[in-house]
């Protein structure tokens, strides 16, 4: 199919964008990258009546790491994040779950900040953001307001955002100290979305014992959740700590749909096996940190 007829703008500068969006009103949608928007503009699933391209926009494609967390700019390309050793070290989910996202070519092109900004609860990046606790900057004739990742995701493909408005950044706050972080999905094809995914994060405390434990999920729920599984295992060493009761845990928490890929049982099961095996791998991780 054919994208309905839209009118194309390539504003040079934030102002000039929000400009140009303050006139198109509702009509108006911003590209980025366009690997999720250009599919539902040829399904004719959205038809904008205005493209807003902020791809000539300086100061968007940088990503910014110091001891709080990374910063990502909303022209930054998943495949530049996914090979930043330097924001990696600082929050690992990021390279973890941007290896996860579709294909090569699409991660060459498509942004972080804009599968955020597409809210899909099929997303990686979402999961990411919720997981971390993160945060986004957007960008309105107002000014600048940080809205929390509580905040933003009220639906499938719907945030809080309206009005002339532009995600201009994702904050992923760093990993805290004596932590370890695992992710992992599966798919019917390499590169498919996720029938079910899952991102942890285990902190230790100082005697190497089990003190926190958090998970996030795709394609699960309608919106991002964070859910905490901390109880099935707290207070237990390292090397003894009961995953399976965690992943038990975790089953009971979350109410997944049934759809054409897969059933609610199915996706509950895979949560309880995935979240097993991704605690093991962040708690071997985390008991490294902690040496």
């Amino acid at each position: 199919m054919k994208p309905a007829p839209f009118r194309y703008a390539d504003p040079g500068t934030l102002d000039e964008a929000l400009a140009v969006m303050s006139t198109e009103g509702d009509g108006a949608k911003v590209l980025a990258g366009g690997q999720s928007l250009l599919p539902l503009l040829s399904m004719r699933l959205a038809a904008p009546t205005t493209l807003v391209d902020i791809n000539r926009v300086p100061g968007l494609a940088s990503v910014e790491v110091d001891d709080a967390g990374v910063t990502v700019g909303a022209l930054v390309r998943h495949n530049a994040l996914l090979h930043d050793d330097a924001a990696a070290g600082v929050q690992p989910l990021l390279a973890r779950a941007t290896a996860n996202v579709a294909h090569p070519a699409i991660r060459n092109r498509g942004t972080t900040v804009g599968s955020i900004a597409h809210a899909d609860p099929s997303g990686e990046m979402t999961s990411v953001l919720a997981l971390t606790d993160g945060s986004v900057s957007v960008a309105t004739p107002a000014g600048v307001e940080t809205v929390a990742w509580r905040d933003f995701f009220v639906g499938p493909l719907e945030t809080s955002v309206h009005g002339p408005a532009v995600v201009t950044s994702a904050f992923f706050p760093a990993l805290p100290a004596r932590s370890g972080t695992a992710f992992a999905e599966v798919a019917r094809r390499k590169g498919d979305y996720a029938v079910c995914g899952a991102g942890v994060v285990v902190t230790l405390d100082d005697d190497r014992r089990v003190a926190a434990v958090r998970a996030s999920y795709v394609s699960v729920g309608l919106t991002p959740e964070v859910h905490d599984l901390t109880d099935a295992v707290i207070g237990a060493p390292v090397e003894k700590a009961d995953w399976a009761a965690a992943g038990e845990l975790a089953r009971t928490l979350v109410d997944p749909d049934t759809d054409i890929h897969a059933s609610a049982d199915y996706r509950r099961l895979l949560v309880g096996v995935l979240t097993e095996r991704t605690l093991a791998e962040a708690a071997a991780e985390a008991a490294g940190r902690a040496a």
